[in-house]
């Protein structure tokens, strides 16, 4: 139960977006009945492929997780389902949570040399401009 408890406060921070002033759910938690913390399966909104096999992949990095994989349940919905099974008594939010700060990681890397790139390839047809004159 305390257990329960802990895991419901650590997805409290990442399950609700707001969207055009409302509170909407972002996020749901689902486990089978009979099931324990080590196997869940997270219903993202509003998502698809692209976040979906982009998490899975930097998800199954981590050694401690058994399997990761998703669905997307219709075309003309735009939600996914992330299933996460892990090994030992790591519970299976952990490694979800990981994930999604490994991604933004990468992410925020590829946007910090995207815009140096710019920076230096307008810096140098700036000088090569004011070379001409």
């Amino acid at each position: 139960m305390e257990e329960d408890q802990e895991l419901e406060r650590k997805m409290s921070g990442v399950k609700t977006s707001m969207a055009e002033g409302e509170r909407k759910t972002a996020l749901e938690m689902v486990q089978a009945a009979g099931t324990d913390r080590h196997c869940v399966t997270f219903v993202l909104h509003e998502e698809d492929h692209t976040l979906g096999n982009s998490l899975r992949y930097m998800i199954m990095k981590n050694p401690e997780v058994e399997f990761c994989g998703y669905t997307t349940t219709h075309p003309s919905e735009s939600k996914i389902n992330l299933r996460i099974q892990t090994r030992g008594a790591l519970p299976a939010v952990e490694p979800f949570q990981r994930g999604l700060t490994e991604l933004m990681n990468v992410c925020q890397h590829v946007l910090d040399k995207f815009e140096a790139s710019i920076k230096e390839y307008k810096d140098q047809k700036a000088s090569r401009n004011e070379a001409t004159f």
